[in-house]
């Protein structure tokens, strides 16, 4: 028997053929399947296309609340948005939150954003639901998830407790703005509010601020106050740091702190400018519409204002309503927190002067979080 010959001869279409098969077979060894040449083939002018290997399939992963909570700390954070922040913004795409009304009161938001360069890999997606009326029945109001995708393949790679991830992302927002903003000799913190958001907010400013030696937490349910203060005394992770509530009018609290924290949602001001102590550096993070104000405008005026994202200026309530009163323009404002972080824009220009930080969230720093959860997760950070 003679061997056979894996060449291309001149010779008729049905040797050629055969030829052309067994070609195929000797270098290209395949499923029988792919050597079924099409009718149209008629010339070896054009090779047959060899298929490529696909891209590995991603299983993706859940990552419970627990495990978040796990493998990211307020400094990782708070460090993570002060390095990438003025990286990624102008890479990513951040439409305005879409928020649609379900059967009132109740409403679903979505919050996407992705990335248009290879560096950054990434899309994702926020999804809240609010549903007030949940309190009823004892359950949560607003609930959430985290999806994080490949920005190349679309593939999904984690999903991840939204409502969480709002908490760290934006205490985490204001503590790096304390870190900017605030004195550097501060001690004492006053938080406003003792919903699920304070003990993160105040963990933040701890982390940014180690000057921090006292928290004052004041609240208009005294008893949900002190609890939240006991809590954190037991916890014992802020050594030398006293957690106290008060029962004590507002007014004279507010007088008391170098940091006022707030998180609330009042349509009425808490915080009046004319208690701010000199120096203080104000933290607003409650309001996200224009009838929600937790301040008055003289604490406005008295402060020189600084806002995490543009949105701030058509969201918050205390600015809108300054902007339309004439207590200050928009051209008024200090910088937003990228402005601070790369110099365009200084921050505290001396020990008496008073900051307020106004913030309202978005898109960009949910998915630097949900990147530095998922490759934390991924480096085996648990």
């Amino acid at each position: 028997m003679g061997k056979t010959i894996c060449s291309l001869e001149n010779v008729s279409f049905s040797t050629r053929l055969l030829k052309t098969k067994a070609f195929l077979r000797c270098h290209f060894p395949t499923p029988a399947s792919f050597l079924l040449l099409p009718s149209s083939f008629t010339s070896m002018a054009t090779p047959p296309v060899v298929p490529t290997a696909t891209a590995a399939s991603i299983a993706p992963i859940f990552i419970n609340t627990a495990t978040l909570r796990s493998i990211i700390t307020y400094k990782s954070l708070i460090q993570h948005f002060r390095t990438s922040l003025p990286i990624v913004t102008s890479i990513l795409h951040s439409p305005p939150r879409q928020s649609y009304s379900l059967s009132p009161p109740s409403s679903l938001l979505l919050m996407p954003s992705w990335s248009s360069s290879s560096s950054f890999p990434y899309l994702g997606v926020k999804l809240i639901t609010y549903f007030p009326q949940n309190s009823a029945l004892q359950l949560p109001g607003v609930n959430g998830s985290y999806v994080l995708f490949d920005s190349a393949t679309g593939q999904t790679l984690a999903s991840m407790d939204g409502t969480e991830l709002t908490l760290w992302r934006t205490s985490c927002v204001s503590g790096l703005a304390s870190e900017i903003l605030a004195r550097n000799d501060a001690t004492v913190l006053v938080m406003i509010g003792s919903g699920n958001l304070a003990p993160h907010l105040i963990k933040a400013h701890l982390t940014a601020k180690p000057s921090l030696r006292r928290v004052i937490i004041w609240n208009r349910t005294e008893e949900k106050a002190r609890k939240l203060a006991q809590f954190l005394e037991n916890e014992g992770k802020f050594e030398g740091v006293c957690f106290e509530s008060s029962g004590t009018f507002l007014e004279e609290v507010v007088g008391m702190g170098d940091i006022i924290s707030c998180a609330t949602n009042s349509e009425i001001p808490l915080v009046k400018g004319a208690r701010l102590k000199a120096g203080a550096h104000l933290d607003l993070v409650g309001s996200f519409k224009h009838s929600m104000r937790e301040c008055d405008d003289e604490a406005i005026k008295r402060g020189r204002v600084f806002i995490d994202n543009e949105m701030a200026l058509e969201e918050a309530g205390e600015l809108v309503g300054a902007f339309e009163r004439g207590v200050i323009g928009k051209g008024e404002i200090g910088g937003n927190l990228v402005e601070l972080i790369n110099g365009k824009k200084f921050g505290r220009r001396d020990s008496e002067e008073v900051t307020v930080f106004k913030s309202v969230g978005s898109a960009v720093v949910d998915i630097l979080t949900a990147q530095l959860v998922y490759e934390t997760y991924q480096n085996g950070g648990l």
